[in-house]
């Protein structure tokens, strides 16, 4: 069975929001990087993976997939074979947004949520 492993929010402010989800509610953070146009900053509950993602700039093709400004960009979640969940995906309606074997698979369903579909072992979370 799947299983969401993975919430991204689109932040202004990587700091301030750092700041805010390890002094209000305890989440570690795990790391850092630059990917493409934007930082990731992955961090935990010890459950899931909760990722900051600030980018570089609002014009980013990637940082449109939601919307402009501060909000839940997109979530993922684990399945055994991207290509039958691809597959499925278009369907049942929904739009592939990133090209297979990429590691995250980007969709759109149908309601127009941004989501991914990744493989187990993906996002790692530390207690």
């Amino acid at each position: 069975m799947s299983r969401i492993v993975h919430l991204a929010i689109k932040v202004m402010d990587l700091e301030q929001a750092t700041k805010f989800y390890t002094e209000v509610f305890g989440f570690k953070e795990i790391r850092t990087s630059q990917t493409r146009e934007h930082i990731s900053r992955h961090m935990t509950d010890g459950h899931i993976d909760f990722t900051l993602m600030k980018y570089d700039s609002e014009d980013a093709d990637e940082a449109q997939l939601a919307g402009p400004g501060s909000r839940i960009h997109h979530w993922g979640v684990t399945v055994d074979d991207q290509e039958v969940a691809a597959e499925k995906i278009r369907a049942f309606g929904g739009e592939i947004l990133s090209p297979p074997g990429t590691g995250a698979l980007k969709f759109r369903s149908p309601d127009g949520t941004v989501a991914e579909v990744v493989l187990e072992g993906r996002y790692k979370t530390e207690k």
